[in-house]
């Protein structure tokens, strides 16, 4: 799909179909939508009368014009969008979503949207960009029939009068940001046995080669060299290696200050998870195939921020593992031990998320970082505590724990924080051991959390369980089931945030005199 902008008037956009958003309980007989009524032929207005329409949030409303109307759109699709006072991007980027799928389905190849937030066209460009990418996305790839095989050919995002340089700079970064989280998508709902963690390598290898990204792959051989015990620990059952991946983004105008204040992210990239000794139940263990989404996100995180070039440098980590049981499988009651020198003990092979990274917390700062936000499908018991709405964070850095609350919420994603007061260590002490991975049955998240923390003393911390967002059973009408690529978007927008604190900062040392 090929997305483009115009500052023009959507009734002189040569398109099959024109997607209009209405505000919750909106009337025709003002605006634009007196304006597009009068040119539809009075459709507008019947629809909203009648109520068939109210503007409430995923009402939609899809008619054919006649011929000769005051639009060149042959189709006309309304689309509630709720209260004009609580209109955000990442509505518009459900908006965008929705027209996408609702039109493919009906076999239109050629959109318009008027999006309706002229006063912020900029962000309304990036975000209905970004989500009318997202909202094509399919989990159908290994389907040779009932296979979605409709295609939009061009979606114009439509903003009257804004400024054409501005929407369409806007558009390609939503289009860049979208893509980046399908990439995330595609990786997640590959079966095991098409993304092992040799694949996984090789995949970040391509990002890389072809967006101008550091890449470095760590073999097990290395990884017994840098003493990473828990992380190889989980492999032992597995014939296919472990690998520890790093890709990393340097700005063109760096200095060596820049990484004084690293930012890196650190995913887990168990590629299948069985639960190894320690086996889970048979009944929906195919769904194990995303326990690599916290890598998946890393890399797809990454993808995106290599074409966006912010100024500040940001490294990603993925430890890749499969989770097998066999004759040379790690044992529930084994003690290994980590990159820190910490001693472990197996009480649960299924608790394989926090090993793995734990050593890649260890890396990620041996390698600099300085602020690390990890994230993994790490424990069932967050979908107990959340669903599938919130994504549970927890850490020692307060700031940069709210910082990625506030990133969320600017791109519709949402996280509740979990407390991690030290008594909940005391649930992972072991008697024989320095820790155990796991804690008991209560507060399993938080446990989990305060295992991650022995690995990250001396580096501010955050820790993201999206175990219970990560996938949807269910689709959505701006997404289809299956993998979501939750969290790609916000830490993209923390990136961003930080190059944009980073260069007000630099701005605000400029002398006076040296700035006239």
């Amino acid at each position: 799909m090929e997305v483009q902008t115009s500052a023009g008037r959507y009734q002189e956009q040569d398109v099959q179909a024109l997607a209009v958003a209405v505000f919750k309980d909106e009337k025709a007989d003002e605006g634009i939508l007196k304006e597009l009524d009068e040119a539809a032929g009075g459709v507008v207005k019947s629809v909203i009368e009648s109520e068939e329409l109210k503007g409430k949030e995923g009402e939609i409303v899809y008619v054919h014009l006649a011929s000769g109307g005051g639009l060149r759109a042959q189709r006309l699709l309304l689309v509630g969008v709720g209260e004009r006072d609580d209109y955000n991007p990442a509505q518009i980027s459900q908006l965008a979503g929705t027209v996408a799928r609702f039109l493919r389905g009906k076999n239109v190849k050629t959109i318009g949207l008027v999006a309706r937030a002229e006063k912020d066209a900029e962000k309304m460009a990036a975000a209905a960009a970004e989500g009318a990418t997202m909202g094509l996305f399919e989990p159908d790839k290994y389907r040779t029939i009932d296979k979605e095989e409709r295609v939009i050919e061009k979606f114009i995002i439509i903003a009257e009068g804004a400024d054409e340089e501005t929407l369409k700079r806007s558009a390609e970064r939503g289009r860049i940001i979208g893509e980046s989280v399908n990439f995330t998508r595609d990786l997640a709902n590959e079966p095991g046995a098409y993304m092992t963690p040799t694949n996984m390598a090789e995949r970040a290898r391509e990002i890389a080669e072809e967006f101008g990204l550091n890449v470095d792959v760590l073999d097990e051989a290395r990884m017994e060299q840098e003493g990473m015990g828990a992380l190889l620990s989980v492999s032992h059952g597995s014939e296919e290696d472990a690998k520890l991946i790093i890709l990393k983004y340097t700005p063109r105008d760096a200095n060596a200050q820049d990484d004084g204040d690293l930012l890196a992210f650190v995913g887990k990239g168990i590629t299948f998870d069985s639960g190894g000794i320690s086996l889970k139940p048979g009944e929906n263990m195919e769904l194990m195939k995303y326990d690599m989404t916290g890598g998946a996100t890393v890399l797809g995180a990454m993808r995106a921020i290599a074409q966006l070039k912010p100024s500040i440098p940001v490294l990603g980590v993925v430890p890749a593992s499969e989770n097998l049981p066999s004759g040379k499988a790690t044992k529930p009651g084994d003690v290994v031990t980590a990159m820190s020198g910490k001693t472990i003990e197996i009480i649960n092979t299924d608790a394989e998320g926090r090993l793995v990274l734990s050593d890649a917390i260890c890396y990620a700062k041996k390698l600099g970082a300085k602020r690390i936000i990890d994230m993994a499908t790490l424990t069932g018991a967050v979908s107990i505590a959340l669903g599938d709405v919130n994504t549970a964070i927890l850490g020692t850095d307060q700031e940069l724990i709210d910082e990625v609350i506030a990133a969320g919420r600017e791109v519709g994603e949402k996280f509740w924080q979990l407390p991690l007061d030290k008594e909940y260590t005391k649930q992972i002490k072991s008697d024989i051991a320095d820790i155990k991975n796991v804690g008991g049955r209560k507060a399993g998240t938080i446990t989990a959390a305060a295992f991650l923390k022995e690995f990250a003393d001396g580096v501010s911390w955050a820790h993201l369980d999206i175990a219970g967002t990560a996938w949807g059973d269910d689709a959505k009408p701006y997404r289809a089931k299956g993998p979501t690529g939750v969290a790609v978007r916000t830490v993209i927008q923390i990136v961003e945030r930080a190059a944009r604190a980073k260069s007000s900062d630099q701005e605000a040392e400029v002398p006076v005199s040296a700035a006239s």
